[in-house]
């Protein structure tokens, strides 16, 4: 099992009334959410830590797990609210505003975390829960306590205007890539993460001397490139579809890319350093062939098995 750790919140996405003024429609979304989401669609055995509230959006969270074959069995379940994400699209690129004081997934202590069992073997953390306590130290906590034991990937998905504390999110960044087997970066991430430095492959290269074994970079229409400490990088590129939004798309390259290192045998340390690099694209062509049917749609919708072509 892949266990997605982090936060399931609403999106507001803009929409109009009949009447044709402005207005919000919600969906199930948050990047955690979402990676897990797509695993289960793609039929890989799932499941989801994150904070469920009793209001009515932590049902609709709930029955979208369970729709999408995701277990919600390890979600803390309190009566405090659910996290709102009201969205902006501007020429198909998504915007934030969050409303997340007290909710049921940033309230979340170590002492809250359930016990996770041996079938378990990777642990994906990611998103917004990163970047404020009490829930980002519990998973901090919880990364380098499993490090070593089960394979953890990490995509920080940096949102700046969430952040409250920048310092103490680098901290808790650091810790977690130290303890990380495999890191997906966007373009925009790797730029916040490493400002003095003066391109992408530096920066990319010097979170792997951090303790990775295996960088994945993404940079949109522009493709994607794994890099692994003393190798040439492997590179595919991206799929070209006409692109509706950006939501959730490199939510959905992650879930693509560790559902075929899982089918290829790769999602151990070990492995990800010694695969082959015909095996390495043929996880990031996947993870590209996944993502691009999620931008093709409105909202964070990743596919299901049965929808993708070669």
């Amino acid at each position: 099992m892949i266990l997605c750790c982090g936060e399931a919140l609403i999106d507001m996405l803009p929409a109009r009334t009949t009447a044709g003024a402005e207005a919000f429609a919600p969906h199930c979304g948050g990047a955690v959410f979402n990676t897990s989401i797509a695993l289960g669609r793609l039929g890989i055995e799932t499941g989801l830590l994150t904070g469920l509230s009793q209001d009515f959006w932590g049902e609709m969270l709930r029955d979208a797990l369970n729709e999408s074959h995701v277990d919600p069995g390890f979600s803390v379940v309190s009566d405090r609210p659910t996290t709102l994400a009201f969205v902006q699209l501007k020429d198909g690129q998504a915007s934030y505003s969050f409303h997340d004081e007290n909710s049921a997934g940033r309230g979340i202590t170590s002492q809250d975390l359930p016990d996770i069992p041996d079938r378990v073997d990777t642990l994906f953390f990611g998103g917004i829960s990163l970047c404020n306590p009490p829930f980002s130290d519990s998973l901090v906590a919880l990364a380098e306590r499993e490090a070593g034991r089960r394979t953890i990937m990490v995509d920080p998905n940096i949102r700046p205007g969430f952040v409250s504390d920048a310092e103490a999110y680098r901290d808790r960044l650091t810790r977690l890539i130290a303890a990380a087997d495999l890191i997906k970066v966007s373009d925009e991430d790797l730029a916040w993460l490493r400002p003095d430095l003066p391109d992408d492959l530096g920066r990319a290269d010097a979170l792997l001397q951090a303790g990775p074994a295996l960088v994945l970079l993404t940079r949109g229409s522009a493709g994607a490139t794994a890099l692994r400490a003393g190798a040439e990088p492997v590179s595919a590129k991206a799929r070209k579809v006409t692109v509706v939004d950006t939501v959730g798309a490199g939510d959905t390259f992650n879930a693509g890319f560790m559902a075929k290192a899982q089918e290829l045998g790769l999602l151990t340390r070990h492995k990800l350093q010694t695969a082959s690099d015909t095996d390495l694209r043929s996880c990031l062509s996947f993870a590209a062939q996944v993502a691009a049917v999620t931008v093709s749609r409105a909202g964070a919708n990743p596919p299901w098995a049965k929808d993708l072509t070669n």
